[in-house]
């Protein structure tokens, strides 16, 4: 029980904390001093637990507890759990497991796990409708994407700014200005959401306020464009993908460099941190994927295997496997301890551009351009869907938190929504006049945002 999981629980949101009062009064009057003194350095000594805060998407418990005076966290991951789940078994399961939980907390903690089993019951029918269309740059639009709540996005441009928006509003609420050359890729540092980071072609990474708009530190080191960066879950390093091969890792308190990703001999278009933050994959046009030790920046796997660029990479929410896209009509399934190819799924017809896994890690969906997308089980392996109906090559894939939704982004101008129970299209969001290139989901699957070759972004609200 001895470290804290920084960072872990902002995962959680809390949705009404469950405190615990210690039971059990101390009854001093009978020891003496030294006795006294004794008991109360083995007591502290001792985690106790003082609240749950409960966590949607994926579906986990986290423990808040107190440990040698000291206010730490850790979370029980449910990734398994369904709606047919015995809440019961799972109980005694957790309480085996953690020896914090005592017999008091048994139904609270009952009451919690109904209470996510009830959430992934809710499957959203609802069809989302356009709130408002953004002619929000001058030049086409590189990239967008929400904060983890959705009140704000963001949207990257060949006019060399990135925009944020208020999402209800559609009021633009600042202009980031300051690059030399396009703003291709962009992230906020979610779950926090009170930090930007733009990356240009012009070889530099910027980072900003999100409240303020204001730029805390322009990141120079890169020789070539930077297209691909993200954020560690915790918020305490940037990772930036460059077209000069390598992956730079950046403190994100004072804007330094930590340490150089070299092991790519050829671009670098993808990255992802895991859950924890300590480690990181990149995906290049070596044909190759790469995991990383984002402490150190040791190249601790080669995941080789494609016969073309791979061009999407990305961890499950255990961190223990990896998903890669390629150019040679391939997904990979990845074991990232062993670095041992898992499942190669050769369904595709055309290069494969865009892969992910729902965010218990069970499912996985590529995205083609053989205007296809599928959804696999990435514990057997097996094909659960194609969902054919797009008239164009599919560049973007996601699946909604709950895992009831598939999302596609397609150059035939429209974006789809699909059941992903059943492979059919659920809905089709219609209204772009040009190729639609990003796609996203907030945090709670309440809104959609679509961003196009004909320069608008729009909101879409369930």
């Amino acid at each position: 029980h001895g470290s804290s999981v920084s960072g872990q629980a902002t995962f959680s949101r809390d949705f009404g904390s469950f405190p615990f009062s210690s039971s059990g009064a101390d009854s001093s009057a009978s020891m003496d001093g030294a006795e006294r003194f004794e008991r109360r350095a083995t007591a502290s000594a001792r985690p106790k637990l003082k609240k749950f805060l409960l966590r949607y998407y994926p579906p986990g418990i986290i423990l808040e507890y107190e440990l040698a005076g000291e206010l730490m966290q850790r979370s029980v991951d449910l990734l398994d759990l369904s709606a047919d789940t015995d809440a019961d078994v799972l109980v005694n399961a957790i309480t085996r497991q953690e020896s914090m939980i005592k017999e008091s907390h048994r139904e609270p903690l009952r009451k919690l796990v109904k209470k996510l089993q009830s959430k992934l019951r809710a499957v959203s029918t609802t069809s989302f409708s356009l709130v408002k269309e953004l002619r929000a740059h001058i030049l086409p639009l590189t990239n967008c994407a929400f904060n983890k709540s959705g009140d704000k996005f963001i949207t990257g441009s060949y006019d060399r700014t990135c925009k944020v928006f208020d999402t209800d509003t559609g009021e633009e609420i600042h202009t980031l200005e300051g690059h030399k050359n396009v703003v291709y890729a962009i992230a906020f540092n979610n779950p926090y959401g009170d930090k930007i980071i733009t990356g240009s072609f012009d070889k530099t990474c910027k980072l900003w306020d999100a409240n303020t708009g204001e730029c805390y530190y322009t990141l120079r080191g890169h020789a070539s464009e930077i297209v691909c960066l993200g954020f560690n879950p915790q918020s305490t390093v940037i990772a930036t993908g460059s077209m000069d091969n390598t992956a730079k890792l950046w403190d994100v308190e004072t804007g330094t460099e930590v340490c150089t990703l070299a092991g790519h001999t050829a671009e670098i278009v993808s990255l992802c941190f895991n859950t924890s933050g300590d480690t990181i994959v990149t995906g290049g046009f070596d044909h190759d994927a790469r995991v990383w030790d984002a402490r150190t920046g040791r190249c601790v796997r080669a995941l080789e295997g494609h016969g073309a660029e791979v061009s999407s990479t990305v961890f499950n929410y255990a961190g223990d496997r990896v998903v890669s896209a390629s150019i040679d009509r391939t997904c990979r399934l990845w074991d990232v301890g062993g670095g041992r190819c898992e499942f190669v799924w050769r369904g595709h017809s055309d290069e494969v551009l865009d892969a992910c896994f729902d965010a218990s890690g069970r499912r996985v969906a590529s995205a083609s351009a053989d205007a296809t997308a599928r959804v696999y089980d990435a514990s057997s392996g097996e094909l659960a869907h194609v969902l054919e109906g797009h008239e164009g090559e599919i560049s973007k894939v996601a699946f909604n938190p709950q895992g009831t939704r598939v999302m596609t982004a397609s150059s035939d101008k429209t974006c789809k929504i699909w059941d992903s129970a059943t492979g059919l299209c659920a809905q089709t969001l219609e209204g772009h006049t040009d190729e639609i290139f990003s796609c996203a989901f907030n945090y709670e699957g309440s809104y959609v945002i679509t961003g196009s070759k004909d320069n608008t972004c729009r909101i879409w609200k369930a």
